[in-house]
């Protein structure tokens, strides 16, 4: 690959690029010495589960990758522990150290997904912050003002607004530009909420003799409700461990205007081919609901194969536009007699608690063998083979424990 097809790649699809010329040059550069640039991306294990919106930076990483060069992916086992209000108004929860090391072994299987390991570096930052002694906290941190600090936008929206602010929140970005300085980062890929800590990291790295590197963002994914950032905190994500079927079923329910951009962000298509497809659903000579069918197909392939995306499309097509059951419905063993409803959703598993169960009762998503269920008083008599349904994708079959 050319110098040039490399840039054209590699920019594709950006919002901030600080600096295009640099990148050029470290190209350049690293192709006179045969030797990778190492491409940086810092995850705080929040949360076991990575979703598309993650995919979209780590689509970015793989053609890093297919370009030759080696990913450093740093799993923020120390700041996880901290909190980051980029684009919120509140900080993230702080974990235990349990907590972390549990989510972060999940993010390192699913990022394989899509990263090739043979060109991945796997870092922990409590490796060089776990032995910091104080002392080195204040000089790292005489490097930086808080006027800078302010001028990030979600600081600066709090602190307009009389909202707290504390200490540890102003490190954090110091803090994860330190990364940058360990790890010795040519590239540093994020979301566009990420641009400040991104380029305090290429001040950082000047401070400490370093050449600083290429602050890369990439754009938010909206998430199922085409409104707010694909989260699982919201409930509009689609998880890269979900299942085939509601990977699929969760594809279908995007709207006919986002279900571009996810073509575009998650899929990596050419933008003519997208523009193609726009023209035949604009002309009539494909229907929305087919160009969905092959995004949910595609997005299935991306993390199992043809054979599972081809089965979940049949299953939704199946149940959704027949109305039938699913073929693979999962079986719940419980005692024979009497259970409340609330508590039955609950024990099979279509309700996290009897809130989330009256509010799907009351919203008319819950049937008992296909009939409508209203009252959320109702006592169930079990009776063996039952099929619990709440909403669209979620089934349970009721088998009675054997005396």
């Amino acid at each position: 690959m050319t110098l040039e097809q490399q840039l054209e790649k590699l920019t594709a699809r950006t919002v901030d690029l600080h600096r295009v010329e640099e990148l050029k040059n470290k190209l350049a550069k690293a192709a006179a010495e045969k030797r990778p640039l190492r491409i940086k991306l810092g995850a705080d294990p929040s949360a076991p589960d990575l979703h598309l919106g993650h995919c979209v930076v780590l689509n970015k990483l793989r053609e890093f990758q297919e370009c030759g060069h080696t990913v450093v992916f740093i799993i923020g086992d120390f700041t996880g522990m901290i909190g980051d209000p980029s684009g919120k108004s509140v900080t993230r929860p702080q974990l235990s150290k349990e907590q972390v090391l549990e989510n972060a072994g999940s993010y390192r299987e699913q990022v394989f997904k899509l990263l090739d390991p043979a060109k991945t570096e796997i870092r922990f930052n409590s490796e060089w912050f776990g032995p910091m002694t104080f002392d080195k906290v204040i000089r790292l941190s005489a490097n930086v003002t808080v006027a800078q600090l302010l001028a990030r936008d979600d600081f600066a929206k709090r602190y307009g607004a009389n909202q707290p602010i504390s200490l540890v929140e102003f490190l954090y970005p110091l803090v994860q530009a330190y990364d940058s300085v360990m790890v010795n980062a040519d590239v540093e890929v994020g979301g566009t909420d990420q641009l400040f800590n991104l380029l305090l990291g290429r001040e950082i790295q000047k401070v400490h003799g370093l050449e600083p590197q290429i602050a890369l963002t990439m754009p938010l994914l909206e998430g199922l409700d085409g409104v707010n950032k694909m989260s699982k905190s919201l409930g509009n994500y689609i998880a890269v461990n979900d299942t085939p079927r509601d990977i699929f079923g969760k594809a279908m329910s995007v709207s006919d205007e986002l279900m571009w951009r996810y073509f575009s962000l998650v899929l990596c298509l050419p933008e003519d081919e997208i523009q193609a497809m726009r023209e035949a659903v604009a002309s009539g000579a494909r229907h929305p609901r087919d160009v969905k069918d092959e995004l949910g197909r595609r997005l299935v392939e991306m993390f199992y194969d043809a054979d599972a995306a081809a089965g979940a499309s049949e299953e939704f097509a199946r149940v959704f536009s027949k109305n039938q059951l699913p073929t693979d419905i999962p079986e719940v063993e419980l005692p024979a007699g009497k259970i409340g409803l609330l508590t039955l959703m609950v024990k099979v598993g279509l309700a996290s608690g009897t809130s989330e169960a009256r509010r799907l009762i009351q919203a008319g998503a819950v049937k008992l063998d296909e009939q409508r269920q209203t009252d959320i008083r109702r006592e169930v008599e079990l009776r063996d083979g039952m099929i619990l349904r709440s909403g669209k994708r979620g089934f349970a079959r009721l088998v009675l424990e054997k005396e």
